[in-house]
């Protein structure tokens, strides 16, 4: 059995509303944002600064429910300052072959500036033959279009 990992959650733009140094690490996200992508409290997290290109993984706290609270803790907190623009994603393993078979989807939230989720979609792997497309509604000019692209398998 070979396993891959694909990203399953990911919350796109969100703002940090605050950064606590002395805490004992984690970052604290608004629960709300947590249940729309499907995160969990403790799971593990990928961060990228869009200020400045810093990357660290942690794990998520929930945070008050509709506050937009995006508060990295303990080391975290050094890597980024209040207002910077952070993508956050979790990834989970998966049976190559039953991705191929299943197929796989993804939830994304792209924030505003208050965190509040602007669009919420689905990126996903539908099955097709020996292959898998790959299909993600993406918002332009207030319109939805759905783009698809087809990435070959190689078993």
């Amino acid at each position: 059995m070979k396993t891959i990992k694909l990203m399953h959650a990911k919350l796109h733009r969100v703002r940090v509303t605050e950064a606590k140094r002395d805490y004992v690490g984690s970052v604290t996200i608004d629960s709300q944002l947590l249940e729309e992508v499907g995160m969990l409290p403790l799971e593990e997290v990928e961060i990228v600064n869009i200020n400045n290109g810093n990357r660290w993984s942690t794990y998520v706290l929930p945070g008050e429910p509709g506050a937009g609270q995006i508060c990295p803790n303990g080391g975290g907190a050094l890597l980024c300052e209040e207002g910077d623009i952070l993508v956050i994603w979790a990834n989970e393993q998966r049976d190559r072959a039953e991705v191929l078979r299943t197929g796989h989807q993804a939830m994304v939230v792209l924030a505003d500036e208050q965190n509040r989720p602007q669009k919420v979609f689905a990126q996903t792997l539908i099955p097709h033959q020996d292959s898998v497309e790959f299909h993600c509604e993406h918002s332009r000019d207030e319109n939805l279009e759905e783009f698809k692209y087809k990435i070959m398998a190689v078993n």
